[in-house]
């Protein structure tokens, strides 16, 4: 019996851009709507408190965080939303590096799924424990919750661009 470990060393191979950005956006899309509902549902936040915090990212904590949370504010959740997927975009664009550069994207059976729920761990570290020096109100949304919303970010996110690659791979083989 042969038994072989398939282990992967960084290559530098240029991931699929378009592939990675449009997955970082579509799981973006997936995080906000599980973040929204669980902070409604579980945390027993006001519908807006979520899109305050990214928001006061980009616009600065004084200005949204003292606003009531129950009030719907289009500019807040404008911002909130554009904030929110440009974070998206950029973090599936580092995570398509990762894929790409290390070729976990030649076994997507295994590899994917658990590169993408190692990436979203390490994304929840980084944004509730690390940046938190900088954004402290984020803070308060350290929680069981948030972590696996975080986790199905990065296994969306790796799935969808093993997929998207892939197939913009093959079609450009074809034409």
């Amino acid at each position: 019996m042969e038994l072989r470990l398939r282990l992967h060393h960084w290559e530098g191979r240029s991931p699929d851009l378009m592939a990675a950005a449009v997955a970082g956006f579509a799981a973006g899309a997936v995080l906000m709507v599980l973040e929204l509902l669980w902070a409604g549902a579980m945390m027993g936040e006001a519908p807006w408190r979520i899109s305050q915090f990214v928001a006061a990212i980009s616009m600065g904590p004084y200005s949204v965080l003292h606003a009531p949370a129950h009030v719907f504010d289009p500019t807040t959740v404008g911002v909130a939303l554009l904030t929110h997927y440009v974070l998206g975009i950029s973090f599936g664009l580092v995570l398509g590096a990762v894929v790409a550069g290390y070729h976990y994207d030649d076994d997507t059976k295994v590899s994917l799924p658990l590169i993408g729920a190692i990436f979203g761990a390490l994304l929840y570290l980084l944004n509730f424990f690390a940046l938190t020096e900088v954004f402290p109100w984020f803070a308060e949304m350290r929680a069981w919750g948030t972590f696996a919303c975080h986790l199905i970010f990065g296994i969306t996110a790796a799935e969808l661009y093993g997929k998207l690659a892939q197939y913009r791979q093959q079609r450009q083989d074809q034409g």
